[in-house]
């Protein structure tokens, strides 16, 4: 006899995918206390958590947590086909595509016409941000995916890498290092250094150069990477930014330098994110085969690897 139904594995996906009892409890129709009881069981039944909770923070997939709620996800799919013959269930023919806001001008679009391609009969939705409301936004669901450099993320997210990128030092031609074909983290400390505002990226930025015993001289920090480019340009110290737009101008017609980051540990992974593993044969599933698939092949020849 199972002890485990269809119920439990929804009520298991469910909180995986929100990282919240209160979240998925609304979602679910069930009180919280009750959503509690049924992960428990399953808990025991299974002799492994699945779950690490901890007060005042959202619920953490472990290792098993993680395995678990994508079989149980798949069995959910296949009994949602054997009600529905033709394989399409309209809750899920809507898609919601997250991007981190200084990737988006280069990957955004075409990430679009590649889930358009690939997916014609869902629609899809974007949404651009900073890292950090990305992130958030993964954990409640609000999005199904994200495009983002890595940053850190936590093992509780699910990743592809589709490439890998170096930081660029952006200045005046009048510059000093204007002539050098690639610049160390040690060289560019001992300048005034412009940085974004953005605060994992100025974190992650600043963890690179104390990784290397370094201390930064930070004059500058920038709202968008089109002012850091102008900054740079008209000679307030040297821009550092992961993202290369093409176009050796800045936004107010100033010529700039770009040279490359020689330290490999600066390199920083541009990822597709989810906040739980989908299941084969999921529009999500799906979106995420598309998406790997296509833009590493344009990475290769040059496309995601160097924005």
């Amino acid at each position: 006899m199972l002890y485990l139904t269809l119920r439990h594995y929804e009520y298991a996906v469910e909180v995986a995918r929100q990282g919240s009892l209160t979240a998925a409890a609304d979602i679910l129709n069930v009180s919280q206390p009750a959503l509690s009881t049924a992960l428990t069981r399953i808990e025991d039944h299974l002799g492994q958590k699945l779950f690490l909770r901890r007060r005042g923070a959202s619920l953490v997939l472990t290792p098993q947590g993680r395995e678990f709620a994508a079989r149980a996800q798949k069995l959910l799919d296949q009994a949602a086909a054997l009600e529905t013959p033709n394989m399409t269930s309209p809750g899920l023919q809507r898609l919601s595509l997250g991007c981190f806001a200084d990737l988006a001008p280069f990957l955004l679009a075409p990430a679009l016409k590649i889930l358009r391609r690939a997916l014609p009969n869902v629609q899809i939705d974007f949404h651009a941000d900073r890292f950090e409301p990305l992130v958030s936004a993964l954990t409640k669901s609000e999005i199904d995916l994200a495009l983002s450099y890595d940053l850190g993320l936590d093992s509780s997210f699910y990743r592809h890498q589709l490439g890998r990128v170096a930081p660029h030092a952006l200045m005046a031609p009048d510059h000093p290092l204007a002539s050098q074909t690639s610049v160390s983290l040690a060289t560019l400390a001992a300048h005034p250094l412009i940085l974004s505002q953005e605060g994992l990226s100025v974190q992650h930025m600043l963890a690179l150069f104390k990784s290397k015993g370094l201390v930064p001289r930070v004059a500058r920090r920038a709202a968008s990477l089109e002012l850091l480019r102008s900054l740079a340009a008209n000679g307030e110290g040297i821009g550092i930014s992961y993202s290369l737009p093409p176009g050796r101008l800045s936004y107010d017609g100033k010529p700039l330098i770009t040279v490359p980051v020689s330290d490999p540990q600066a390199e920083e992974p541009i990822v597709l994110i989810s906040h739980v593993q989908a299941a084969a044969g999921t529009v999500i599933g799906a979106a995420q085969t598309a998406l790997v698939s296509h833009l590493m092949a344009e990475g290769e020849n040059g496309g995601v690897s160097a924005p």
